[in-house]
């Protein structure tokens, strides 16, 4: 294996560092003047909150910055596996600062936070990433894995609402509820057999062949390994939306039955 340059180094530190201050200082600071509610959460909900919030960012900055890769970094859709991988990498470490900082935050908050999926999703996606930030390989399917952070928002919101007393058949709820699902499958489920039929398509290549035997394990068993997890969340995703939307119809039409019968 080869050791992480400087530079990775300094952007994993810094992005570590930031992230940590986001869910001390930052998000706290914001959330109490933004939304009363904030105030009225426990202790231990306020860490959740925090923690959520800290994620909405990642997220946001990581998935915008990963959508201008996809569609303007030409050297990775004409090389995948050995193109130029610099900004690839600079997205790469700043999720790798944040994944360290919610790892951290999870061991030392894990009755608020922890959760052993999460643990498992995220050093799957370390391993992968250390061959990435190392040796620059698998740029393309790198970055299209980070594509997948554009659903978290959703699935955030979802429980911000939840703790400010938004009942789950309000719109803003089922809004968003349906926003989720749709975003999480078109962003992690969707794109499975584009991805893998990419990969797929690399296999006995001698751009594959190159690649040391550390970095094909890394690159397929994360693969696989995080998107069994994106499948399981999946079907409690649709499972969950169904049953509100079913509940949101019945309501209506309960309502609509007592019109009739005032009228």
């Amino acid at each position: 294996m080869e050791p992480l340059s400087l530079q990775v180094l300094v952007v994993v530190t810094w992005s570590f560092l930031g992230f940590q201050w986001l869910f001390h200082r930052g998000s706290p600071w914001v959330s109490q003047h933004l939304s009363k509610g904030f105030l009225r959460l426990s202790p231990t909900q306020r860490t959740e909150w925090n923690s959520r919030a800290v994620s909405t960012v990642h997220a946001l900055v990581v998935g915008l910055f990963c959508l201008y890769i996809y569609i303007f970094d030409e050297p990775i859709q004409k090389d995948p596996v050995w193109g130029d991988a610099t900004l690839v990498k600079l997205n790469v470490a700043i999720t790798s600062g944040y994944l360290i900082s919610d790892l951290l935050l999870m061991f030392t908050s894990w009755e608020s936070i922890g959760e052993k999926y999460f643990v498992i999703h995220h050093f799957a996606a370390l391993y992968a990433y250390f061959y990435v930030l190392s040796q620059g390989i698998l740029p393309y399917f790198a970055n299209f894995r980070l594509l997948s952070e554009f659903s978290t928002p959703f699935v955030n919101q979802r429980w911000f609402f939840h703790m400010l007393g938004y009942h789950k058949l309000s719109k803003p709820s089922l809004v968003n509820g349906v926003a989720m699902a749709f975003a999480f499958f078109l962003v992690r489920i969707a794109v499975i057999p584009g991805y893998y039929s990419h990969m797929y398509s690399v296999f006995g290549t001698d751009d594959f062949y190159k690649l040391p035997l550390g970095g094909r394990s890394a690159w397929v068993i994360s693969s696989v390994s995080l998107d069994v997890m994106n499948i399981m969340w999946m079907r409690r995703i649709i499972r969950g939306c169904l049953k509100v939307l079913h509940s949101a119809w019945s309501r209506k039409a309960g309502t609509e039955m007592e019109t009739r019968k005032t009228d």
